[in-house]
């Protein structure tokens, strides 16, 4: 208690619930500071405080502790000081070191292997040191709840123990929570939620992120391949990373969605734990992503000293606390590491100047009550000398100043130091994989990066940093009234609002209002009054909510049906229908009795957001483009001067379907649309992604944009019917005759008004019957089943539905 100047000791200081079951009567900042003070190159009071440690910690408390926080700082702690203490040993010093630690350790493991005596193998999240769970003296073993991190974060640990001592029966019970936790993962998004029950295996809360109650699991999963050498954690790290950057990411932001609907935000702010991420995307290689939420932490950080507890998608404190975290000095440690950009050796220095200008106190470091207003906690946690020094220090130190090579280790979530050597070490029972699982060879395509080649050019690292700072500096502008309180007439009008407008987006938050991006491209319209800057700007923040419903319950009844791109070339013939999405400006299909048909290229830039510099190869085609980075009618009036015939926006979220998501109408940009007179179709990234292998595998492929799809015999010339007839005379002596005649499929059109990058301003849903999405089915074949379902069982694929649906259920009422 860094104030006080006292040590914090359970049970004589009030109590602070649930924070304090970290505290076991067992020396717990000595012991986690153990491998800190080697790192430090302290090695005489490393020396001196092993033997503390060793003669004056009790283990056998009748206390009840966090099963988690025991793990990753008490036993962390003790086999990275015994790490430490056999790395002197064999350098000639501490020789009467005889494994004191490592004993301690083991000690420790058994008092917590009672907490794993359940049925799923999940343990229980507390576990009383003398006694155990399940009994009357133990005062625990009545939860049934236990969070994914807690569960999750035991792999290393107990895996490194078994390694030191040759007993399996550690890594045997984390590998058997981690096997559990990834059997009861979402299926169909292959996220996991954040409490988990531990008899049933059922999803308590359904959220999902990278932050406080989950992030560790990820982190181990990645760190488990690392140290311990099996494939299968790589694996599955690399299948919830890929959720993760689909559903999750949404740079720089990291939303928590419902894992039932993914695409579904669970809130609209984000938790400082999941700062450790762009380090854990540093040693998975994906370095983009990392530097640009790092640079978003970053700014919000200058803007309050430190990084608030919990803050809002536009940067404002939700939670105000700082108990002097680490993971953004890790994420820091480790961006540098891959860079060497001295620009984080900055962001160091800022880190280091805040503690000491702002935490620094007589007796420590103290957390902050309120980033606001700068006050005061008596309390400095264990993992601020366990993790933040490390840390720190690592990132200034030269070569020379370390007295090992941090190389040969791997850092734990509590950033105690296991050597990499225990991937060799036997557990006496070897690595464990699942027999018959065919490793998939995706798993092993990513690794650091050269950042000679990854960065050739030094500004762009800058450039993209810029940008975000940017939008952080724009949301916590100082507040100035625009106008004079009190007139009554809302600063702007929901017709003319335009989501890539600054200045309307900046009145936006001084009514209140909150803009949302969901990852299908819809957005999110939420008013807060409290938020907004007076009484007279949430009024006006009232009545624009207004217009804007009124706005698109009109545009529901104007809603237009989905249109069709038909691939007619040689060897599809009309067979391959995809469904499109209209625009509510250009051609109107369903007035040409014809349609317009032509064949596709690629304009560039692929975006056509610029004049194309390819306008040649356009003209007198259809136009291919990329969704994003401006308006649609932009893009439209860009392949028109080019004079293409026509043009195919394909969505740029991969992975997104009209078999998943619901379709929506491309709007004008504000202004007058008239010029626009060709006709520009919408294709999810799925569709989209079907012409343009088509494209790439024949060069050239004709397309008939229309409002529906056409009969082959009235489509095609006689010289191409006869060509289709001859084609499948050939395909018929290959195999035997299957029907190919698409199935219609009831759809749901969406109806937008916005930018082009998903920056949408109204939408309204409506059902519509009409074009479902094709996919070639070639004659004397099946219709081939979705990738995801071909391996289930129908009894597996009936068990999902029915949590889905439950799921589901539970969904609809937490919204009511």
């Amino acid at each position: 208690m860094p104030l006080t100047c006292l040590g914090r000791v359970r049970g004589l200081e009030p109590s602070r619930g649930d924070v304090d079951d970290a505290l076991g009567k067992f020396s717990l900042t000595l012991i986690d500071t153990l491998d800190t003070l080697v790192l430090l190159n302290k090695t005489a009071e490393f020396e001196k405080a092993v033997r503390r440690v060793v003669t004056d910690v009790r283990l056998d408390n009748d206390i009840v502790v966090s099963v988690f926080e025991t793990n990753i700082r008490v036993l962390g702690g003790l086999l990275g000081g015994h790490s430490m203490a056999v790395m002197l040993k064999e350098s000639g010093r501490m020789l009467w070191y005889q494994d004191e630690l490592l004993h301690m350790a083991k000690d420790l493991g058994l008092r917590l292997l009672p907490a794993f005596n359940t049925s799923s193998g999940l343990p229980y999240p507390r576990v009383n040191l003398r006694f155990g769970v399940r009994g009357p003296e133990t005062r625990t073993g009545t939860e049934t709840d236990t969070c994914t991190a807690c569960a999750g974060t035991i792999i290393l640990e107990f895996a490194a123990l078994s390694r030191f001592t040759g007993d399996p029966t550690f890594e045997a019970h984390a590998r058997r929570a981690l096997d559990f936790l990834w059997e009861k993962r979402q299926r169909n998004s292959n996220l996991v939620g954040t409490t988990i029950n531990i008899h049933s295996g059922e999803w308590v809360r359904r959220d999902s992120g990278v932050g406080a109650g989950i992030d560790s699991y990820y982190e181990y999963l990645l760190k488990a391949y690392i140290l311990l050498g099996d494939d299968q954690f790589l694996q599955r790290f690399n299948t919830h990373y890929a959720s993760i950057m689909k559903y999750i990411s949404q740079p720089p932001l990291l939303l928590d969605v419902h894992i039932h609907k993914p695409l579904l935000p669970a809130r609209t702010w984000m938790d400082s734990l999941l700062a450790f991420f762009p380090g854990l995307q540093v040693l998975k290689g994906d370095i983009r992503p990392a530097i640009e939420t790092h640079e978003m932490l970053y700014q919000v950080t200058k803007k309050h000293n430190f990084l608030p507890e919990a803050f809002t998608t536009d940067f404002r404190v939700h939670w105000a606390q700082h108990p002097l975290r680490p993971e953004f000095a890790e994420s820091t440690y480790f961006l540098y590491k891959a860079t060497r950009d001295p620009y984080y050796l900055e962001v160091g220095r800022t880190i280091l100047e805040n503690l000491n200008r702002f935490a620094r106190v007589p007796c420590g470091f103290a957390a902050m009550k309120d980033v606001r207003t700068g006050s005061h906690e008596d309390r400095m946690d264990s993992f601020f000398l366990a993790e933040m020094f490390k840390y720190l220090f690592l990132l200034f130190a030269e070569e020379e100043d370390l007295p090992f090579n941090v190389e040969d280790y791997i850092f734990t979530t509590e950033a105690h130091l296991l050597p990499l050597s225990l991937s060799t070490a036997s557990n006496s029972q070897g690595n464990v994989t699942c027999v018959g699982e065919e490793l998939d060879d995706s798993n092993f395509e990513w690794t650091c990066p050269n950042t000679r080649l990854l960065f050739p050019d030094p500004a762009f690292p800058r450039n993209l940093r810029e940008p975000i700072r940017s939008a952080v500096d724009k949301s916590c502008a100082q507040v100035e009234m625009i106008r004079n309180p009190g007139m009554g007439r809302p600063p702007l009008r929901a017709q003319d609002f335009m989501a890539n407008n600054p200045e309307h987006l900046e009145l936006l938050r001084r009514m209140g209002v909150s803009l949302i991006h969901l990852k299908d491209g819809r957005v999110q319209l939420v008013q807060h009054a409290t938020q907004a800057v007076s009484a007279v700007a949430a009024e006006d923040g009232m009545r624009f909510m207004q217009e804007m419903m009124e706005l698109s319950s009109q545009q529901q009844k104007e809603q237009l049906p989905p249109r069709a791109v038909q691939i007619i070339s040689p060897p599809f013939f009309g067979r391959v229908v995809l469904t499109a999405g209209p625009a509510q400006f250009g051609m109107d299909l369903s007035k040409s009795s014809s349609g317009v048909r032509g064949f596709v290229t690629i304009a560039e830039p692929y975006n056509g957001c610029s004049v194309l510099s390819n306008g040649e190869i356009v003209a007198g085609r259809i136009a291919l483009l990329q969704r994003g980075q401006c308006m649609f009618a932009e893009k439209a009036r860009h392949i028109q001067k080019a004079g293409a015939i026509g043009g195919i926006v394909i969505d740029d979220n991969e992975g997104s379907s009209s078999d998943t998501a619901p379709l929506f109408q491309m709007a004008g940009d504000g202004r007058n649309t008239d010029d626009v007179t060709l006709p520009l179709l919408f294709l999810f990234h799925k569709e989209g992604n079907i012409l343009l292998e088509a494209l790439k595998e024949y060069r050239e492929v004709e397309v008939l944009l229309s409002d529906k799809a056409r009969d082959r015999g009235e489509m095609l010339s006689e010289t191409e019917y006869e060509k289709m007839l001859i084609f499948e005379e050939e395909e018929k002596d290959h195999t035997s005759p299957a029907s190919s005649e698409p199935v219609h499929q009831s759809q749901v059109t969406i109806q937008e008004q916005t930018t082009d990058d998903s920056g949408v301003g109204q939408e309204s849903v409506q059902p519509a019957e009409g074009l479902g999405s094709y996919v070639p089915v070639a004659v004397g074949e099946e219709p081939a089943v979705d990738g995801d379902h071909s391996s289930q069982s129908v009894d597996s694929l009936m068990a999902d539905w029915e949590e889905d649906l439950e799921a589901f259920k539970q969904m609809e009422k937490d919204e009511l």
